[in-house]
């Protein structure tokens, strides 16, 4: 790839459902190895925009560019089993094993079983799940934490250079919701992978992406670092952010100090 050239562009990106529209000429650029964040209300399109990096959905007007190469022209069902995606509910088949639901691009890109195997253990124990324990449950057998870790190992188990998430943890008690998206900010570094991330929370964003793009009523209103953001002189913006203060300086008084340490 170009240095100069991002790994993800959206140029002047339409989507309409039923004549409304979803994404209105949306430009974004995601660089190899970064973490960006789309933040919005509902209905702000950020799952219409997430959607379009992969096919699930076409757009209308613009262009997606993956690595140089516009999606339009991919077979998307190719196109999809070399980008990892993971949705709120992890979306995993309820027929099929931990191991089969893990496994099942891999299975599909033609790999040996034993090469499967090796990479659902290895999958597994990285997000913090016993192979031995976990391999042969089935999706109703584990809790939604659970279920979520195993939607990111599946996410993974192609080792995907884009991971595409939305929502992922959106269901997620508040405690399993904080390390599971802890943990898969390490694996973010670790393999260097480039993720763009749904998400309607804006502290979930500030603390795990390198840049956040604010979308309100299908447009692309904002793009930067929490810094950049914050120095913007939007009332949208200014609101997003105003809740993750709120929440800090709530419990900067309702916490005895120490107690968080």
């Amino acid at each position: 790839m170009n240095e100069a050239q991002p790994l993800i562009a959206f140029s002047h990106v339409g989507k309409r459902f039923n004549s409304l529209p979803a994404v209105d000429d949306v430009s974004l650029a995601v660089r190899e190895g970064e973490f960006v964040a789309i933040v919005g209300g509902s209905g702000s399109g950020k799952t219409t925009l997430l959607r379009l990096a992969n096919r699930l959905i076409a757009a209308d007007a613009g262009t997606v560019r993956i690595d140089g190469a516009d999606v339009a022209s991919s077979n998307p069902i190719a196109l999809r089993r070399h980008i990892g995606y993971a949705a709120q509910g992890a979306g995993l088949f309820p027929h099929m094993t931990v191991a089969g639901n893990i496994g099942i691009t891999p299975k599909l890109l033609g790999w040996p079983p034993t090469e499967i195997a090796a990479r659902v253990d290895e999958l597994l124990q990285l997000v913090r799940l016993d192979p031995d324990a976990h391999r042969a449950r089935f999706p109703h057998e584990l809790s939604g934490g659970q279920r979520q870790r195993v939607g990111v190992a599946r996410a993974l188990a192609a080792r995907p250079r884009i991971v595409l998430m939305d929502e992922p943890f959106g269901a997620l008690d508040p405690l399993t919701r904080a390390a599971l998206s802890e943990e898969y900010r390490a694996l973010h570094e670790r393999f260097a992978l480039t993720t763009i991330m749904v998400t309607h929370d804006m502290a979930e964003a500030v603390l795990l992406a390198d840049r956040i793009a604010v979308m309100r009523g299908g447009r692309l209103i904002a793009d930067g670092d929490a810094a950049q953001l914050a120095a913007l002189d939007d009332p949208y913006v200014r609101e997003l952010l105003q809740t993750p203060r709120t929440q800090a300086e709530r419990l900067r008084k309702l916490l005895p100090r120490g107690a968080a340490t």
